[in-house]
């Protein structure tokens, strides 16, 4: 806590750069009612980051056009992310009191600006979690998490020699825009940022190209699976279970999950929906044997590819617990690590889970020695995939149902935080509701409603 408000000191004291051509720090209405909220006076409710461990629903203004290219979206659907989490937990960067979190979600189409082209009131959407602006170098190669013009922060330019996007819900660190865990939400460059579906796939299933899909897509293809690969998984979450299935699809003839503590039951869950996954229990393990090991018994010379499907703040051991805590670094090198000696010589690691700055201890000699291929996924450029993963949904090549165990509220988001934080009651991927959402799609959850935990 103390870095990130640090973090935001500094970056109000220096300033932000001049690259973006968005409004930046538009992180709640409330901010500036009379620039940022809808002159109708109209309220919605909304997911509040409110300090480390404290989220909160609140009643803010809905948002309003303040651009030209700008939609403003009536949320029919969102979602939760391991890596809001890292928010809940106050490890992300610059995060400020009454910030609007959520950055997967779809809806209608509610109003729009002058200049949005393509699109019309009703049309019914998804979002993009990035927020590109379509004609800068890395837009115009579909790389849209890297768009050069929706994040002016300077902190992260300085902490990384380059920025990303601008992300929905995602702190000041990536522009500071509201987030889609709310009834409506501010969509800048809304004809680049969102994508028709069409009626056939329902939101259960089109509100997941937003973010877990491509992630998960992603995490396969670039790190290269291919025909006849062993694959290693740490993570049996949402990712890293959509990742095990495109790794089938993508021919891997063997796919080991990596799982266990509070997250152990998750290791069950995705073998019964992907029974030719194998599964690794590393808080189980026999006597003398460490997941590097036990790689190797399964499979000679250990898998060919390792996908990291986790995130850097979960510290395994005591050393790189204090260190995390102590602020010595701020991710821990043990999974990387794990990966990089699990894997055949010149195999390939692939780095997904998010990592935020430094970490100590890390096996460079194994990497360059035995010449393993270490591979930073980066955040997944939706707009390179959305379309093809789509038609991969339409036409039963992938589907987001395998990972989908809640039905959840919009009003009670604050008390689901809890719920996901403990990796408590099978939740793995959750829907969230609105006001404005359709009835449950056949095959998917029923609402299911959580009161306040004493």
């Amino acid at each position: 806590m103390a870095t990130s408000q640090a973090a935001n000191v500094v970056e109000k004291a220096v300033g932000h750069d001049d690259n973006a051509i968005t409004e930046q720090d538009v992180s709640n209405p409330a901010r500036d009612r009379a620039k940022y909220a809808d002159p109708s006076g109209e309220k919605m409710k909304a997911l509040a980051w409110m300090g480390k461990g404290d989220v909160q629903v609140l009643e803010v203004p809905k948002p309003a056009v303040i651009e030209p290219r700008d939609v403003i979206l009536k949320v029919t659907g969102s979602t939760m992310c391991g890596s809001d989490l890292h928010l809940y937990h106050g490890a992300i960067v610059e995060l400020q009191k009454g910030d609007i979190l959520g950055h997967e979600f779809c809806g209608h189409v509610d109003s729009m600006g002058s200049d949005v082209k393509g699109l019309k009131e009703g049309d019914r959407v998804v979002a993009s979690f990035q927020i590109a602006c379509g004609d800068c170098m890395y837009c115009k190669k579909k790389l849209s998490s890297q768009c050069e013009r929706t994040n002016s922060n300077t902190i992260e330019n300085a902490m990384y020699g380059g920025r990303t996007a601008g992300m929905f819900g995602y702190s000041h660190f990536t522009g500071g825009f509201a987030g889609g865990q709310a009834e409506y939400v501010r969509v800048p460059y809304g004809d680049v940022n969102l994508l028709k579906l069409p009626d056939d796939v329902p939101d259960e299933k089109g509100l997941y190209l937003s973010d877990v899909l491509a992630t998960s897509w992603n995490c396969v293809v670039d790190t290269g699976v291919k025909e006849g690969d062993v694959v290693a998984i740490w993570g049996a979450g949402p990712v890293g279970e959509m990742a095990a299935e495109m790794s089938f699809t993508n021919g891997a003839k063997r796919v080991i999950l990596i799982d266990g503590g509070a997250g152990a039951w998750r290791l069950d869950f995705v073998k019964s929906k992907l029974p030719k996954v194998e599964t690794l229990d590393y808080s189980n393990l026999p006597r003398g044997q460490s997941v590097t090991s036990m790689l190797k018994e399964m499979e000679h010379g250990g898998p060919d590819v390792a996908l990291e499907c986790v995130a850097g703040e979960y510290a395994k051991g005591w050393a790189h617990y204090f260190e995390i805590l102590l602020g010595a670094e701020t991710d821990t090198s043990e999974i990387v690590n794990e990966m990089i000696t699990s894997v055949k010589n010149f195999g390939r690691c692939g780095i997904t889970g998010v990592y935020v700055g430094y970490t100590n201890h890390f096996n460079i000699g194994s990497l360059m020695e035995r010449g393993v291929r270490l591979i930073g996924n980066g955040q997944a450029p939706v707009h390179m995939y959305w379309e093809k993963l789509l038609q991969m949904i339409r036409e039963g090549k992938t589907d987001p149902y395998i990972m989908l165990t809640h039905r959840v509220k919009v009003e009670e988001m604050d008390e689901v935080y809890k719920v996901f934080d403990k990796r408590g009651d099978g939740m793995q991927k959750i829907f969230v509701q609105t006001r404005f959402s359709d009835p449950p799609a056949e095959g998917t959850p029923a609402l299911k409603t959580y009161k306040k935990l004493e």
